[in-house]
Parts: C-alpha cells; structure tokens; sequence
C-alpha cells in the first residue's frame, strides 16, 4: 500500500499479506510540524532544467553495475536496497532518465535509461514469480517502463520484453465468479497494487500496441469490481480487500481510483454499466466530502481518520480529482470541473507547501507531498487555468527547491516518508518517493513554462 501509513515497506506488508496489514495501519499519528531545513547551500538562481540535472547527478552517484545492466538502491546509504517497484524502485528512475533525454537530448541518460532496462528485462521472471502484476508494484509498472525505453531508443528488445510483461499479467489472472482478479496479496481492488491499476495498464496496452485481448481482460476486471463494490450514502465504495478493515476512499486505494479505472474502461469500451458504477462512486465521494469554506476534500479513512486530510496524490484532491476530470471529459457536465476547482481551492486553503498538517507532513514526493500537488496544479493550470493554481506552482517549486541539501554537484531531498514515522527522515532516489519524481516535477515545468507537454504520460493520468 502507499507507504506513508507504515514503518516496514508495502513490499514487506504484501510479503506477509493484507490481514496482517490491517492491524499495521493503526498507527498512533506523530507530526512533525516544521520543515527540516537543508544542510547545505541552495543556488535559488538555478532554471527548473538545472535543478532536475541536479537531482539526476545525485541519483546517479547512487548507481550500482549488475550482470545484467545497472540498479539503484531506493536509498543510497543501503546498497542493497535496490527494488523492482515503480513506486519506489529503479525502474522509476529509469523513467526519469528517459524524460531527462527527451527534455535535453543528451545520450547520456538514455545510455543509463538502457542499463536500467537491461536490467528489469533479466528481472522480469522473478518479478512474475511474485506474482505482483501490479501499476506500481509489479509487472504492469515495469511493461510502461520498457515500452518507454523502446520509444527513446527504437530497440525492439524491449517492447518484447513489455509484451512478455503483458502476457505474464494475462497469466497470472484468475477467473471469479462475476470476471478477474490477480491473487497476489489476496485478490485487491486498488490502483497501487490491484485491479484497477492493472486494468489501466491493460488499457494503455490495448492503446499502445493494439491488443484487444488486454482491453477484454480489463473489462474482465472491472465487471468483478463492479460486483463487489459496496453500497453507501446513495453511491457505491470499495474496500482495498475485505480483511483490510480500514476502507480509504481516495485515489491510490479506494473509490477514487476505482472510480477512475471504471470510467476510463467505459471510455475504452462503451459498456454503460462502468460509467454508472464510477458516477456512483463519485456519488459516495461526494456524500462523505468535507465541503468547509467552498472546498472539497475527503477524509484518509474509515473508521477513524475521518478528521485526517491529505492533500497530494494519494489520498488528497490531487488524486481524486482524476475521477472528477475523466467524468467531465465523458459526460460534458461542468458539474465534474466546478468539483475539480473546489478541491483545488481546499488544497490551498490548507496553506500547502508551506504549512505542514497531519496530513501534509514533512514530505515532498510525487505519492504524499510537494510534487505530487505540483504536477496537479500544473495539469489544472493547462485543462482548467486560473492564476491562482499557476502561483501554486511557482510556490511549490520554491519551497520543494529550499528544502533540498547539497551533495557534490547534485541535490538530494532528505523527507520524512511515513506519515507515521517523522524522525525516519532519508534522502532517497525513486520516483514517487525521491529524487526521480521531485527532477521529473522539474522537467514537466519547464516543458510547461515553454508550452511543450510532458514526454512520458503515465497509464493513470487523465490530462
């Protein structure tokens, strides 16, 4: 699961399975209040392209030769915590070198893109005997990065190896009752690990390759999903899995990115069932939304975090607005688009970057913090413009740029990344929990800056 609710890896939680997850995330809540402030110099004259050469220098000092091609350990100062995640692992970064040579040109880091590649192709059997198929956590997420890396380079060694992936998720489904599912860590529902997550890698590989076999496998999965979703409040919602028993409704586990996956599954296919079951997930979403001063936010979770509000893309208006935007673009009621506005207008009434809160802590990655509501202003700013989410970026890229430290002629970000945890601060280099992600903001704002859209689009992102 996303792991700013734990102490030990979500790798180590879906090792050991769900059931005993759920008793892992009563956590008590220990906040920091206050940024910890970099150690060394910061050049606040530095272009966003700098910045993002800076964070990329950094990680590559982290860089460890394998037999097969080059890793990165998420952190550094544990050479062998090299992991084979997009959320937090190598291929992340390889993504991240990908964009850097669309954004500069320089070989450089396609050349190290291709050695992470390399390295995931020689990975791909174990990975599949994990049986972890999913967006961020599996097969799915490394299928994206190597079909990325033959489109820098061409190589059609890796889109085999995407389309080997692809079969390996084919294979690993399991016939249910009402369609499919993919067992590992008991069968979840999630964008993380789950379901909807695999089912919009399955669409971006119907997309990308032409593969009706993989939309037909999707829809599969959203017919089971829309079985076991659970009726509340007038709409529908749904759990990560039954012995989880906390239920979160935003986006990286709950109805948000359901919701999201069905609606974009209606779009692929044009079976109404999808569409009504995303509107009814947005139905309960609204019903439960926290609507103060003309905002819209919804709790972290159920029962006992219906005071707790996260801002960015996991559990925050960052993530959960996608639902809003995909219903807008389908259905063209401006309903969807004032929802989306509203949620904005709460994320910065809550003060982010600069205050911190329960729910914004001492973080500042793409999955709990500074760049995920970067990229989700950014997105606004280009879709639905208005001048205050175009300050919101020149804020956030300020303050994620001062909290940074010097390291040589790189610059790392030292975060806090458990919510539960605040004095287990490292500086790490992945994408949705390091460096990878916080160069990549960087980059997607000066292509925004020049008008240019961003290089890679993920199979998760609306805009």
């Amino acid at each position: 699961m996303c792991r700013d609710h734990h102490v030990i890896t979500r790798r180590e939680l879906l090792g050991i399975g769900f059931g005993t997850m759920a008793g892992m995330l009563a956590l008590p809540d220990v906040v920091r209040a206050a940024a910890r402030q970099p150690s060394g110099p910061i050049v606040s004259a530095l272009t966003n392209r700098e910045i993002a050469l800076k964070a990329a220098h950094w990680v590559r000092t982290a860089r460890v030769e394998t037999r097969s091609g080059a890793a990165w350990p998420a952190n550094p100062l544990k050479p062998a915590s090299v992991e084979y995640d997009l959320y937090n692992g190598m291929p992340g970064v390889v993504l991240f070198q990908l964009e850097l040579f669309h954004a500069t040109g320089d070989s450089t880091w396609l050349d190290d893109a291709r050695l992470g590649a390399d390295e995931i192709v020689a990975q791909l059997p174990s990975v599949s005997a994990s049986g972890a198929c999913g967006l961020y956590d599996g097969l799915g997420g490394l299928a994206f990065v190597l079909e990325e890396t033959h489109r820098a380079t061409g190589d059609g060694v890796y889109r085999d190896a995407a389309r080997r992936a692809l079969a390996m998720i084919h294979d690993h489904a399991v016939k249910t009752s009402s369609g499919v599912a993919w067992t590992k860590g008991s069968a979840t529902n999630d964008i993380i690990s789950g379901s909807a997550g695999i089912g919009l890698t399955l669409l971006w590989a119907d997309r990308t390759f032409g593969d009706p076999a993989s939309r037909e496998l999707a829809a599969a999965a959203g017919r089971r999903l829309v079985d076991v979703g659970i009726p509340e409040r007038g709409g529908v919602k749904w759990d990560v899995y039954p012995s989880v028993k906390e239920l979160y409704p935003n986006f990286s586990h709950g109805t948000g990115g359901v919701g999201y996956f069905l609606a974009t599954l209606h779009q692929a296919t044009g079976d109404r069932a999808f569409l009504d079951a995303a509107r009814s997930g947005a139905r309960y979403l609204e019903a439960v939304a926290n609507t103060d001063d003309g905002g819209f936010k919804v709790f972290h979770h159920e029962p006992g975090g219906e005071n707790l509000f996260y801002l960015s893309w996991c559990h925050g208006p960052a993530g959960t607005s996608r639902l809003f935007y995909r219903l807008g673009e389908i259905t063209h009621d401006e309903h969807w688009h004032e929802l989306i506005h509203k949620a904005a207008r709460a994320t910065i009434a809550m003060g982010v970057p600069e205050h911190q809160s329960p729910g914004y802590w001492n973080n500042i990655s793409q999955c709990c913090g500074n760049s995920g509501v970067g990229e989700y202003f950014m997105a606004l700013q280009r879709v639905l413009p208005d001048p205050a989410y175009s300050t919101m970026i020149d804020r956030v890229a300020a303050n994620t740029l001062a909290r940074s430290t010097a390291d040589g002629d790189g610059l790392k970000w030292i975060q806090a990344e458990n919510r539960v945890s605040p004095d287990d601060v490292i500086a790490q280099t992945g994408y949705m929990q390091g460096a990878s992600g916080v160069g990549s903001l960087y980059l997607h704002i000066d292509a925004s800056r020049a008008g240019r859209a961003s290089a890679i689009v993920w199979p998760d992102n609306p805009y």
